[in-house]
């Protein structure tokens, strides 16, 4: 049997950070900044934040000490974390990890601020526990197998994510490495998510993500007080591995730990729609780049996926090709393509237009979808695609084997502000988001996130 929470544990409990390379840390920073900006805009432009919201008033947890992007409430600690992780997962905008096929940062991030405003934990320290949160992450996507897991119907960002979200409150509060491994043990009994989402456009996806980082700020303070959780939480016979894979490869939980820094291999999103998605949106505004076609002609899209992003974004077509509400569209290969097409990209604010408009419509019936060979062959390690559009007796091709923002094909650090400045444009002034930018982006030098974070 592998010792995979025995191991886990340790490292989140030695890891300092000066241990760290300062490329990783450089990362993180603008991770961060990446998933505070979708924060923001979902806190004001997400159709579920305004019952999320609601219940969470109901509920009397909207009296706190901590904070939420883009509100000016104070939460309980767990709502905070709950609020953050949903929003920051709501637009479907956040980084991704190709092979995990996680969303890493929403369920950490948010666990960690909330820990290290009510610890008062310096800008070091919460960086340090966003690189364990996503080292834990990351490697046991891999290590319970993606395929696997999304065929038993669950969402990994949410059953992963837990573990991470915990790892990184965890690291704030200076757990133990037996106190680690109580968490993950609570963690472990909360661990869930369901790919039911997918059959009607419901919004519990985003809310999977925000349990998880909820959860995972509470098993932590759980075990930081004491409370005791079972030891094996990944390779005991009921842990993680063996309830939740068929095929687990326990070793890639723990290979490289320390030494090979998963954090750099996280992708992230240029478009705000599922990452499967994004290599064909790249192709197609290649070929628009190059050719002279019109967007109101006679147009017929052929686009090529790997068999794990067909099932997710391609089939059943007939349903991809009537996307009903934005959940819909994030996850519809054909809205994705009808827009990349019609408006030469993909912002935000195009489902809300795009949703209701006939032109895009009619051509999403005019977009198939299906698993292509060469798609497949890079897949996992890669979400490639193969696009062709057909215009009349024209037609061109091309093969995106690596789509922007990936590590291989990295989006710069000014790509990264505009991401930010145009998702929170709308509500905070340019001063404001200056000053948030750049407290994000020197956070090692800073000594108190609440101050750094909330006070912008």
């Amino acid at each position: 049997m592998s010792e995979a929470t025995r191991i886990l544990s340790e490292f989140c409990e030695n890891i300092a950070y000066e241990d760290i390379p300062q490329d990783v840390i450089d990362r993180t920073k603008l991770l961060l900044l990446d998933t505070i900006g979708i924060i923001v805009r979902a806190r004001h432009d997400s159709e579920s934040t305004d019952s999320l919201l609601a219940g969470i008033d109901k509920l009397g947890m909207n009296d706190g000490n901590c904070s939420v992007f883009g509100d000016t409430q104070n939460y309980a600690p767990a709502a905070a974390a709950l609020i953050n992780g949903t929003l920051a997962h709501s637009l479907d905008f956040d980084d991704t990890h190709a092979e995990a096929s996680v969303h890493a940062s929403a369920p950490i991030i948010p666990a960690a601020i909330a820990a290290a405003q009510l610890t008062g934990a310096s800008g070091r320290e919460l960086l340090t526990a966003c690189v364990v949160g996503y080292e834990t992450h990351i490697r046991l996507g891999e290590a319970v197998g993606a395929a696997d897991h999304y065929e038993r119907g669950f969402h990994p960002s949410a059953t992963c994510g837990i573990f991470a979200a915990a790892a990184a409150a965890g690291k704030i509060l200076k757990l133990t490495s037996e106190q680690f491994r109580y968490t993950f043990g609570i963690a472990l009994s909360q661990s869930a998510g369901s790919m039911q989402f997918l059959t009607d456009g419901a919004w519990t996806k985003r809310l999977h993500v925000g349990q998880a980082s909820q959860n995972g700020l509470m098993a932590a303070f759980y075990a930081h007080e004491g409370f005791k959780g079972p030891e094996e939480a990944f390779e005991g016979k009921w842990g993680f591995f063996n309830s939740y894979s068929s095929a687990a490869k326990h070793d890639r939980a723990t290979e490289g730990l320390g030494k090979s820094w998963k954090t750099m291999t996280l992708g992230v999103k240029p478009y705000p729609s599922c990452r499967y998605s994004h290599a064909a949106i790249d192709g197609i505004l290649d070929i628009l780049e190059e050719s002279n076609l019109d967007t109101n002609s006679d147009i017929k899209i052929d686009v090529g996926l790997s068999k794990r992003g067909y099932g997710i974004i391609g089939n059943p077509l007939d349903q991809k090709q009537q996307p009903k509400s934005i959940v819909d569209g994030q996850f519809s290969m054909p809205f994705s393509a009808a827009v990349a097409f019609k408006k030469h990209g993909l912002v935000w604010d195009d489902y809300r237009e795009c949703l209701d408009d006939n032109d895009t419509l009619e051509l999403c019936k005019n977009i198939n979808v299906y698993i292509d060979d060469e798609a497949e062959s890079f897949s996992p390690e890669n979400m490639s695609a193969k696009v062709k559009i057909h215009a009349g007796d024209e037609s061109y091709e091309r093969f995106v084997q690596i789509p922007k923002g990936e590590p291989e094909n990295f989006m710069s650090g000014d790509e990264f502000l505009f991401k930010f400045n145009s998702l929170c444009a709308p509500y905070m002034t340019d001063g404001d988001m200056a000053r948030l930018s750049d407290s994000i982006l020197s956070l090692e030098s800073r000594n108190n996130i609440a101050e750094a974070l909330f006070s912008a």
